[in-house]
This record gives structure tokens, sequence and C-alpha cells, in this order.
């Protein structure tokens, strides 16, 4: 169990042939004036981590997920052992208490010309 916390706190898959890879998104923005992608962006942050209808468990018992489109390689379906399942929705549960945007250069938090650059003009 502590492995699967750490590795949930880094952002790193814990257990399985992917162990201690990285779980990354997409860059996605748009503007203020876009309404329909504005709601599009919402409906991408909220959706779920897994899509429950197209998860099952095989006769064997193991996880069986499948893609919404086939990858390049015709691949259909990610099959997982139990344990390695968890541990990849372990790695995209967020760190508690920390914010999930990260700020870099004069974004950060406590930079000294930060508030010359927001639209408040504070520090943090």
């Amino acid at each position: 169990m502590r492995q699967l916390i750490g590795s949930s706190a880094t952002y790193r898959i814990a257990a399985g042939p992917q162990a201690h890879g990285f779980s990354l998104h997409a860059g996605v923005s748009c503007e203020s004036h876009q309404r329909d992608l504005r709601e599009r962006l919402c409906r991408y942050v909220a959706r779920p981590a897994v899509a429950e209808k197209r998860l099952t468990v095989s006769a064997q018992g193991k996880v069986v997920y499948l893609l919404k489109t086939p990858y390049r390689d015709g691949t259909t379906h990610v099959v997982l052992e139990p344990l390695g399942f968890i541990a990849r929705l372990a790695a995209v549960v967020p760190r508690p208490r920390v914010n999930q945007t990260r700020y870099h250069g004069v974004l950060v938090p406590n930079h000294r010309w930060r508030a010359a650059v927001t639209p408040a003009g504070k520090c943090a």
C-alpha cells in the first residue's frame, strides 16, 4: 500500500510492466469568448478516470478495458492484472492539498515580479 500511495504522490505507475512510468495529459485550452470550447474543456476536466461501460473482468480474472479508438498497431483492448489496474488508477489520483496547476517563472507565487504581471496585482 505504501508503494501505491508514493506512486500516486509522484504521478507514477506503481506496479505491473510499466511500473514507474509517468501519467501525462494533453495541454488543452480555449479563449474566454469560446463558450462551446469552454464547455468542452469543463466536460474534459470533470470526466471520470475510466469509462465504466468499457470496463469488464475476463473469465481469468483480468481487467479488460475496451479502447475508444484502436491504437495504430490495431490494439482494441488493454488487459491488466487487477493490481496493475489499481496501480494505474492510483497514479492519476492527485496529491492531497496540492494545486494541480503548476506555475513557472514570474508566475510562481513568491516571485518578486508576479504582482507586475498578474491582473490582480497580487503576489500569491
